[in-house]
């Protein structure tokens, strides 16, 4: 299903974040797909001759499907996402980005937003860092709603300066490094990243901080998020363009055809770098289209979780 729609702007994010989750459960109940729920710890298929008394008629009436709810305790999951809010992430460039035509960023933030609620259902603790050239937000992982609050002002305030007031490199390596000394507890780690380092470090040394993410017995996922029309295909205009380096804002002008498969050629053998990288430190990599919604984010999210319990 893809979830890119028309949406009002004044809507606010946790609750176009339940609008999406809410969607995407009705999807997976009604699907012949019934490998995992998204209720975990709170349904249960009805077995026939049971007490009707705690059926969950509002879901019945969504999926025509009886679910019995579970009053079990917490799962102790605790789960850090960490976004890479770095300039590179601001592109495709537009003056307002909407979820029509997103950045990497926004789309990012609203990813984060929608897993949120996911967690939230399934009573987890959650925790947000962001990073570019320094650690600019982290928090630990709770389950309470002021918490839950706090992480929604803080992602509204990225939307709300969707916007490149200064170059700011991704110095990915140090910040990874210390995000990762900050989760105590063994955790799910969540990383939303198009993996663009400016730096002068090496990929190795890049992956080693990747790595330290997985210190404690984190299991780690990575989205990897790209507008791959562009970034990957390299699929410009025959006709010259001035092109601007986010990070830098370094300036080039030429003519795409006269360097896309090179280009291509370049970004598809960086591209299985990482994931032979990613293989070999049992790192789950996702790659992820910006344009495409957030159903792979949430299923990816979900089969890692089943695994983990």
């Amino acid at each position: 299903m893809k979830f890119i729609e028309k949406i009002d702007k004044d809507l606010n994010l946790p609750f176009y974040a339940n609008q999406v989750v809410e969607g995407f459960i009705t999807g997976l109940h009604k699907s012949p797909y019934h490998g995992f729920s998204v209720e975990f710890a709170e349904h249960r298929l009805y077995n026939t001759g049971e007490s009707t008394r705690h059926i969950d008629w509002k879901l019945y009436g969504r999926t025509d499907k009886l679910f019995i709810k579970k009053y079990e305790e917490e799962t102790n999951l605790r789960c850090q996402m960490i976004i890479d809010v770095s300039s590179s992430m601001y592109y495709p460039k537009f003056n307002n980005p909407t979820l029509e035509n997103p950045n990497k960023l926004l789309f990012s933030v609203y990813s984060v937003a929608v897993l949120m609620n996911l967690l939230k259902r399934q009573r987890d603790a959650v925790g947000i860092s962001m990073f570019s050239e320094e650690i600019e937000i982290h928090t630990q992982c709770r389950t309470n709603l002021r918490h839950h609050n706090l992480i929604y002002h803080e992602l509204e305030n990225r939307l709300k300066t969707n916007s490149i007031k200064s170059p700011k490199k991704t110095f990915s390596i140090n910040a990874l490094h210390q995000i990762a000394e900050n989760i105590y507890k063994r955790s799910l780690i969540i990383l939303f990243s198009d993996m663009l380092d400016n730096s002068d470090s090496s990929q190795d040394e890049l992956f080693s901080a990747l790595q330290h993410l997985k210190y404690n017995k984190h299991e780690v996922i990575m989205f990897h998020v790209s507008e791959p029309n562009t970034e990957l295909d390299f699929d410009f205009d025959n006709r010259p363009i001035r092109f601007v380096d986010a990070e830098t804002n370094e300036e080039i002008k030429l003519n795409p055809i006269e360097i896309r498969d090179d280009f291509v050629n370049i970004s598809r053998s960086n591209l299985e770098i990482i994931k032979q990288k990613c293989l070999k430190y049992k790192i789950d990599l996702v790659e992820v289209d910006i344009n495409q919604g957030f159903d792979k984010i949430l299923t990816s999210y979900l089969l890692k979780r089943q695994k983990m319990f």
